[in-house]
């Protein structure tokens, strides 16, 4: 397998298994290089915890980046998950385009809204600057609420697959080569995932456990940029990504002092042995 180095642009959230601290650990055991860029430092994640610390690095992101591109260090992959503010969705822009190595691969979680609402931190102005970034990348990550809030489509708590092929289609037209549709369930005991690309749609069904663990998204984006990078096809890639974080969430479940995340850390073994490593 190439040696690949990623890039992978979001905040660091001490404690609480999310962000950085998922995407590093998953990426290296999928056998990259894996470079980090932290857009904020957080002492927990804000989902259950009160009086969580904070600290913004949005200052510090064009130094770093002028130094990398001083040194000549570029990045066969570059994927972002959280960003904090549309200042940050600029520079990360800034970074696709002075930073990437030839066939770098874009991939981006335009992490902001689920259930139908926008994270608290976020408003239409930060919205409109996510589609500019999604937009321009090779691949995109989104649920089904950050879909609607891409494309102007109201947002359905219940639907078929008519709504979903429409929610793809308005985001193709609006510029998005590569679609991984997320949390996508036609019944109450299943979901899946949508990848529309260059060869079509296909859809990728599992169960859906009832209780579900913070931190599962970054768990997903980060299991399928490393199986991308190493070599699968977008769809093989979003099944791996699947299959691993509904194991990830099972070996979770039953444990009540383990609110905060999910237990993925065991379960490497597992990924790195869907990667075929």
């Amino acid at each position: 397998m190439e040696y690949k180095k990623i890039l992978t642009v979001q905040d660091i959230s001490c404690f609480g298994q999310c962000s950085l601290t998922v995407a590093l650990p998953i990426l290296s055991a999928a056998g990259h290089e894996t470079c980090i860029l932290p857009s904020a430092v957080l002492s927990t994640h804000t989902a259950g915890f009160s009086g969580y610390t904070f600290r913004d690095l949005t200052d510090d992101i064009p130094a770093i980046t002028a130094h990398w591109k001083k040194e000549g260090l570029f990045f066969d992959a570059i994927y972002t998950g959280y960003l904090g503010s549309t200042q940050q969705i600029a520079y990360v822009k800034d970074m696709f385009a002075n930073l990437s190595a030839k066939g770098c691969i874009t991939i981006v979680d335009p992490a902001m809204a689920d259930g139908g609402k926008l994270y608290p931190a976020f408003d239409q102005a930060f919205v409109e600057e996510m589609k500019s970034l999604a937009f321009s990348a090779d691949i995109i990550l989104p649920n089904i609420t950050e879909a609607c809030f891409l494309t102007g489509i109201e947002y359905k708590e219940k639907y078929d697959e008519t709504y979903i092929t429409e929610l793809i289609r308005a985001l193709q037209k609006a510029g998005a080569k590569t679609v991984v549709l997320t949390g996508v369930g036609y019944t109450d005991d299943t979901t899946g995932v949508v990848v529309s690309d260059e060869k079509g749609t296909q859809y990728y069904k599992h169960e859906k456990i009832s209780k579900g663990s913070h931190g599962t998204g970054d768990v997903y984006s980060s299991a399928f940029a490393g199986a991308l990078l190493h070599g699968f096809d977008t769809y093989k890639s979003a099944v791996i990504a699947a299959d691993y974080t509904v194991a990830c969430i099972k070996n979770t479940v039953g444990d009540s002092s383990h609110w905060y995340g999910v237990k993925f850390e065991p379960v490497l073994p597992l990924y790195i042995k869907l990667l075929g490593l």
